[in-house]
């Protein structure tokens, strides 16, 4: 009987055709707007441009006229992993596994009356990617992944009053997985064989909805939450399988399936104006992980044949706490200033390098400039540390070895975007 797999997401670590920077798990800040030069702290209360979108819909209310933002983004970084004594596989060093990243975003916002206002968003939040030389000792649990997803998300908001204001979004979201992994053909070293290999594509839309509300109980004062739904995405394709003989044979063509859960969010944030020249802002955020499930199938080799489990990703729940500040420097120049800190969603024990994650901490920083009244310029900048994060994966039948950790990781996204006012 065939075996039947599933495939591994491209967890690896971030980003997304749409683009960026990890937070406790694979969920994104940077998305090719200012709130990256915030470390996302007040996002779900700032209401300061049509980005809002993706943070709180409800923020669309206090938005005038008609308002379009675009952004563009690239996000690079360190993701090299230093193995030690105990692994067992020859190979290559894995390399820099984070390529750079191009994203951007999209945001459009129209106010119908005082009550009323519409928008859409397209945006990347979601996803990750790693790419290691093909021949390194890890190549067995990985050689290149990648889970991006792309959202687009129409959305309302009504404000009922100076002080309360209620947003809905729609989201319809694109993911994107691939993945390639080496196959052992010569297992214990009892015969001369190259590797196999095997390879998954497939995409898949999924759906859900993101829900806000913003508080206003003085001038200057905002407390907003925001709920983001769960999305699910399904993906299901035949295996592609490289590499002759009776150990890889019965694999090629499998239909493998593997069901992935977008993490539901909850974010409170705070905006409050202090005077004209400062605000202080903070976020506190709630990613749910633990529903994410299987990261995809391992693969194992024997003499007599080809082996294949599930294997379940064990993560948990994240997160995430923000402090930020903006500064008023003239009236053409907005700073913005934030650092944040959110919890891993994978333990030491079952980090893997298919998805290597860890505990984060976030300094950013960016400038707006009023180039008109009607028009912004921003450039921003974070820097995300994940430190040394150790890995030790061992298979269970070849007894095919990983073990070492990923030195002094980092993510960098530097971030540009313009918004128009009509």
């Amino acid at each position: 009987m065939s075996p039947k797999l599933s495939v591994l997401p491209a967890a690896t670590l971030l980003t997304l055709c749409c683009q960026q920077a990890f937070a406790g798990g694979i969920m994104l800040y940077e998305i090719g707007t200012d709130n990256a030069g915030l470390a996302n702290a007040g996002a779900a209360a700032r209401a300061q441009g049509p980005s809002t979108i993706a943070s709180n819909p409800a923020g669309m209310s206090y938005l005038s006229g008609t308002q379009i933002t675009a952004g563009l983004q690239v996000l690079y970084g360190n993701l090299k992993f230093d193995r030690d004594d105990d692994t067992n596989v020859s190979g290559t060093g894995a390399g820099n596994a984070l390529d750079p990243i191009p994203g951007g975003s999209f945001f459009i916002t129209h106010e119908l009356d005082d009550h009323w206002s519409v928008g859409f968003g397209q945006y990347g939040d979601f996803g990750l990617a790693v790419n290691y030389d093909n021949d390194w000792s890890g190549r067995y649990f990985s050689q290149n992944s990648s889970l991006l997803g792309l959202s687009l998300v129409p959305s309302v908001a009504y404000r009922f009053n100076e002080q309360w204001s209620v947003g809905l979004g729609v989201k319809a979201m694109y993911g994107m997985l691939q993945a390639q992994t080496a196959i052992d053909r010569s297992p214990f070293g009892l015969a001369d064989r190259g590797d196999g290999q095997y390879k998954y594509e497939d995409g898949a839309w999924g759906w859900g909805a993101n829900v806000g509300v913003i508080y206003a109980p003085q001038p200057g004062t905002r407390i907003g939450l925001t709920y983001t739904s769960k999305v699910d995405l399904n993906f299901e394709d035949n295996l592609s399988v490289k590499g002759d003989g009776p150990l890889l044979d019965r694999l090629n063509g499998t239909k493998t399936k593997l069901d992935t859960t977008v993490p539901q969010t909850l974010t409170l944030s705070l905006f409050q104006q202090l005077d004209p020249q400062w605000a202080l802002l903070a976020s506190a955020n709630w990613q749910d992980w633990s529903e994410f499930g299987q990261i995809g199938v391992q693969v194992d080799t024997t003499a007599l044949g080809a082996q294949s489990k599930s294997v379940d990703a064990g993560f948990k729940d994240t997160w995430h706490l923000s402090l930020g500040a903006q500064y008023q420097a003239t009236k053409q120049l907005l700073w913005n200033f934030g650092m944040a800190y959110d919890s891993s969603a994978v333990t030491d024990k079952n980090r893997s390098v298919l998805i290597p994650m860890g505990e984060s901490w976030r300094i950013a920083t960016g400038a707006t400039y009023a180039l008109n009244k009607d028009t912004d310029v921003n450039v921003s900048w974070a820097m995300v540390w994940l430190g040394d994060m150790p890995v030790d994966q061992t298979k269970s039948t070849s007894g095919n070895r990983i073990s070492g950790q990923f030195d002094n990781a980092w993510i960098q996204a530097l971030t540009g975007n313009m918004t128009w006012r009509f």
